[in-house]
């Protein structure tokens, strides 16, 4: 941003709205919300394996679904929260389309790996 001053007007401690409106005048709207939907959530910082239960889960079993539509070797499962031996096969069969270890498991690795499908095959990331 230094080749176009932004970083010398920061400098000079304009606010990043005052250096929007510097250069696109003062009739720029910027539209704020308090909450971003649609957008997948981060990792929930543990392994997501049998047994595991919650939130999390339900979101990564939508997840594969929306998934399994575009990549029919994935089982759907119930979106119901609980991590059993349906949504292990799916995950497992998941990372073996998508290279990954097969675990039957969530880490980190796989997670970010079904947010990204998912955001692909979902459209979520393109204007519309």
């Amino acid at each position: 941003m230094q080749q176009w001053g932004s970083m010398s007007l920061g400098e000079q401690g304009y606010s990043a709205i005052e250096i929007l409106r510097y250069y696109y005048g003062d009739n720029i709207y910027i539209n704020t919300a308090p909450e971003v939907s649609g957008i997948p959530s981060s990792w929930p910082g543990y392994v997501l394996e049998n047994g595991s239960s919650g939130d999390k889960v339900r979101q990564l079993q939508e997840q594969l679904n929306v998934i399994a539509n575009a990549y029919p070797a994935i089982p759907k499962v119930q979106a119901d929260g609980l991590f059993g031996p349906a949504t292990s096969e799916a995950v497992r069969i998941f990372q073996s389309v998508f290279g990954l270890p097969q675990t039957g498991t969530v880490n980190y690795q796989t997670w970010y790996k079904i947010s990204e499908i998912y955001v692909g095959v979902s459209r979520i990331a393109e204007l519309t």
